[in-house]
């Protein structure tokens, strides 16, 4: 079985840093801009059964223009990525959710809150997570940096995707 997830947020939120932590287990200090989209995969063990997750990093937008909608395309799943310094990054990221949601109607999706490594320069607050949280969104604080809650977050998703396939 194979599953597309789209990862989506603005630039330099640490998209391509999360699926490179999920697939290969690294990360690099050096900030490369995704052109495009990067796609890769790595297998999964979910509910006794193998699920290729197929990764698709879209490049960084500060508007989700409709370009940006064809990659969506085939997904069962998708992730928004946040960066927690920059606050902006939130709301760009709920609104890119209801673009999505627009595109893809009711498939499951998470929000990734990423840089937990730098906590204390965060300016997304806990109270706004909590109440996303509270309506029903699948929320997770990560760092790709150190691993923080990379694998829980993708994991989690791609078992609501197959759940929906059951």
């Amino acid at each position: 079985m194979q599953k597309k997830i789209c990862l989506l947020g603005t630039f330099a939120v640490g998209k391509s840093s999360l699926m490179e932590r999920f697939v290969k287990s690294i990360f690099s200090e050096r900030y490369h801009t995704t052109v495009g989209v990067h796609v890769q995969k790595r297998t999964v063990e979910l509910q006794s059964r193998s699920i290729d997750l197929i990764i698709w990093d879209l490049a960084g937008e500060d508007e989700f223009v409709s370009l940006r909608t064809a990659y969506l395309r085939g997904a069962g799943g998708y992730i928004l990525v946040a960066d927690g310094t920059r606050r902006e990054t939130l709301s760009k990221a709920l609104e890119m959710q209801r673009c999505a949601a627009g595109a893809l109607g009711g498939v499951p999706f998470a929000l990734m809150v990423n840089k937990t490594d730098l906590r204390d320069d965060w300016t997304v607050q806990d109270a706004d997570l909590d109440g996303l949280t509270r309506k029903g969104w699948m929320v997770f604080r990560t760092s790709a940096k150190t691993g923080e809650g990379v694998s829980d977050g993708f994991i989690r998703l791609a078992t609501a995707m197959v759940r929906g396939y059951e």
